[in-house]
C-alpha cells in the first residue's frame, strides 16, 4: 500500500517533483556551494509542503497523540478535503521559478536586502558627491596649497646663505661655545610646506657633557607634562659651577631654554651687523622682536619673505630637545621633546609603500587651518598624528580615495577634540592637545563639526 501511495503521489505531481530534484542536483554547478545550500533549503521546504498536501487524507488534519497538530504539518493546511488545488500548484511553480539564480545574490545579507533600484540610486548619488569632493580637493591643492618648485628653491638658498653667515660669525665671535654644525630643518625641507615658502628652522645643536647633565621626562616631575623635559645639572659637588660652558644658563639647578635663547639673542640680534650682511647677499635681514623664540626675517625678493626660526637644541638619551617654550609660563623652564622627524619619516614611509595620498591630505589640512582663523590653533604635528592614527585603521590611501580619507580624518579629529586628548602616534603618552585651553578645544570642535554637512566650506580662502 505504501508503495502504491507513493507511486500515486508521484503520478499526481505532474513532474514538479522531478524538476525540483533536477534543479537541486545541478544547483552546485550553477551557484556554487553557498548558493546551492540556500536554494536547497528553500526548495525542499516548498517540496515538503507539496508532497504532504498530496499525501494528506481527506479527513481533518492529523492530530498527534497529545491532541495537537503534528509539528511536521504545514501550519497553512486547514481541514478542507481540497488540500492542494490547481491554483496552489501554479503558485508553488511560480515561487520556484522566481528564486534567484545569480550566485552574487547569495553573497549579500538576504534577510536585509533592499530593492536594488533604490540601492543603486543611493550608491550613484554618493559616488557623484564623492567625485565632486575629490575634484574640489585636487583643485584646491593645485591653486592654494602647492608651492612652485622655483619658489622653494630660492627660499632654501636664502636660508643656506644666512646659515653660513651665522656659523662663521658665531665660531669667530664665540670660539669656546660648544656647538655642533648648524643645519636647516622644517616642512620646507620635507616638501610639506603649504601656500608659500615663508618659514624654516635653523637648528643649533649644543654639546653637553654626559656626566654633568641628565634628562628628566616631564611625566616624572611634579608638573607631569609628557612631551617636555627638564635638563638637570648633575654632580655639582665634584664638578663645581663653571665646569660646563652652559652653567651660565642654569635656573634653579636646571638648564633653562629661555636663558639659552637669550644668550644667543645677544649675539645674533645685538652683535651681528645684519644690514651689512644683507647688502652683501642682496637681502634685507632683520631680527623679529618681540618673539617667543629667536627669529630672523629675510626679504630675498620684493614680495618674498622668509622667517628663520633660530632653535637651540640638544640630544640626550636618544631624545631631541628644542628650546621652544611651553605655551603656559609655569612650564617655561622645560625643554620641548621634538617628534617631528619621527612623525614625518613615518608618514612618508607609509606613502612610499602604497603610493598613498597621506602627505597631500596633510598639506590640504594645513592650508585650511592657515586660511581659517577659527582653526589656526591646530598645528602640523596634531594634523600629522591624526592622519597617522587613521592610517593605522584604514589601508586604502590611493589618490582616488582622497575625498573619503579627508572626511575620515576630519571626523577622527572631531572625536579627539571631544575627548580633549590626542595621543602622539610616536609616543602615546604625549597629549598633543595639552597646550590648548578648553575654550579653544570647543571652538575647534564646533567649527569642524559644522563643516561635516558641507565640507566644501573648509576650502574657502580669502585670497
Amino acid at each position: 500500500m505504501a508503495g502504491a501511495g507513493e507511486r500515486k503521489g508521484k503520478k499526481e505531481d505532474n513532474g514538479i517533483g522531478t524538476a525540483i530534484d533536477f534543479m537541486l542536483s545541478n544547483a552546485r554547478l550553477v551557484l556554487g556551494v553557498g548558493g546551492a545550500a540556500m536554494l536547497g533549503i528553500a526548495t525542499l521546504a516548498v517540496k515538503r509542503m507539496y508532497d504532504r498536501a498530496l499525501s494528506a487524507p481527506s479527513s481533518p488534519s492529523r492530530m498527534s497523540q497529545a491532541g495537537k497538530r503534528s509539528w511536521e504539518e504545514p501550519s497553512w493546511l486547514g481541514s478542507s478535503s481540497r488540500m492542494l488545488n490547481k491554483d496552489m500548484k501554479n503558485n508553488i511553480s511560480r515561487s520556484l521559478q522566481s528564486l534567484p539564480m545569480d550566485p552574487v545574490a547569495f553573497e549579500s545579507d538576504l534577510p536585509h536586502r533592499k530593492p536594488s533600484s533604490k540601492k543603486s540610486s543611493t550608491d550613484l548619488k554618493k559616488a557623484r558627491l564623492r567625485l565632486s569632493m575629490q575634484e574640489k580637493l585636487f583643485s584646491y591643492y593645485r591653486k592654494n596649497v602647492a608651492i612652485p618648485a622655483g619658489e622653494q628653491s630660492r627660499a632654501k638658498q636664502a636660508a643656506m646663505d644666512i646659515c653660513a653667515e651665522l656659523r662663521t660669525f658665531i665660531h669667530s665671535k664665540l670660539p669656546d661655545m660648544p656647538l655642533r654644525d648648524m643645519y636647516l630643518s622644517g616642512s620646507l625641507y620635507d616638501d610639506l610646506q603649504v601656500v608659500t615658502a615663508d618659514h624654516i628652522q635653523l637648528m643649533v645643536p649644543l654639546v653637553m657633557e654626559r656626566n654633568l647633565w641628565s634628562c628628566i621626562p616631564g611625566e616624572d616631575t611634579i608638573m607631569n607634562v609628557p612631551g617636555f623635559c627638564l635638563v638637570r645639572r648633575e654632580n655639582p659637588e665634584y664638578f663645581p659651577k663653571g665646569s660646563s660652558y652652559w652653567d651660565r644658563c642654569i635656573v634653579g639647578g636646571y638648564l633653562s631654554p629661555k636663558v639659552v635663547v637669550e644668550n644667543f639673542e645677544k649675539v645674533v640680534a645685538g652683535s651681528i651687523n645684519w644690514p651689512a650682511i644683507g647688502s652683501l647677499l642682496d637681502y634685507i635681514i632683520r631680527p623679529v622682536l618681540p618673539s617667543e623664540t629667536l627669529m630672523l626675517e629675510v626679504q630675498y625678493e620684493v614680495e618674498r619673505r622668509l622667517f628663520i626660526d633660530f632653535l637651540p637644541s640638544l640630544v640626550m638619551e636618544d631624545c631631541v630637545l628644542i628650546a621652544k617654550p611651553h605655551r603656559f609660563a609655569e612650564y617655561g623652564n622645560m625643554w620641548r621633546l621634538s617628534l617631528r622627524a619621527s612623525e614625518t619619516a613615518r608618514l612618508r614611509a607609509a606613502d612610499q609603500q602604497d603610493t598613498g595620498c597621506r602627505c597631500i591630505c596633510l598639506k590640504i589640512l594645513k592650508a585650511i587651518c592657515r586660511f581659517n582663523p577659527s582653526l589656526k590653533r591646530l598645528n602640523a604635528s596634531q594634523l600629522t598624528n591624526v592622519i597617522l592614527h587613521v592610517s593605522d585603521q584604514e589601508l586604502c590611501w590611493s589618490q582616488d580615495a582622497l575625498a573619503d580619507r579627508f572626511l575620515q580624518v576630519i571626523r577622527e579629529l572631531i572625536g579627539y577634540l571631544e575627548r580633549g586628548s590626542l595621543p602622539s602616534a610616536v609616543s602615546p603618552k604625549v597629549n598633543l592637545f595639552c597646550e590648548l585651553t578648553p575654550e579653544e578645544v570647543d571652538e575647534l570642535g564646533y567649527t569642524l563639526y559644522s563643516s561635516l554637512s558641507e565640507p566644501e566650506v573648509l576650502l574657502k580662502t580669502d585670497t
